[in-house]
């Protein structure tokens, strides 16, 4: 294995890279930069917490309530015979 790595490789196609290869990488790289800046602007601009500045409209509706739970109210007890 030591003297597989020792080797110089040599051949026709040895050192052909194209130019394209290296266009396509750098255009790649600069896309990831300007999203990351974008997204850094973005994320800026949002606020610290998404709860609401007056909750008191959005409590009065959740209280005493859970979700896919229904209130039956009985309007004459039940007799039993």
């Amino acid at each position: 294995m030591l003297v597989y790595l020792a080797q110089q490789p040599t051949g026709p196609e040895f050192g052909k890279a194209s130019p394209l290869g290296l266009l396509v990488i750098l255009i790649l790289l600069a896309g990831t930069v300007l999203l990351v800046r974008s997204m850094n602007k973005h994320l800026k601009g949002l606020p610290e917490t998404f709860e609401p500045e007056h909750p008191e409209p959005d409590q009065k509706a959740d209280d005493g309530t859970e979700p896919g739970v229904i209130a039956v109210e009985e309007s004459e007890p039940k007799q039993s015979s």
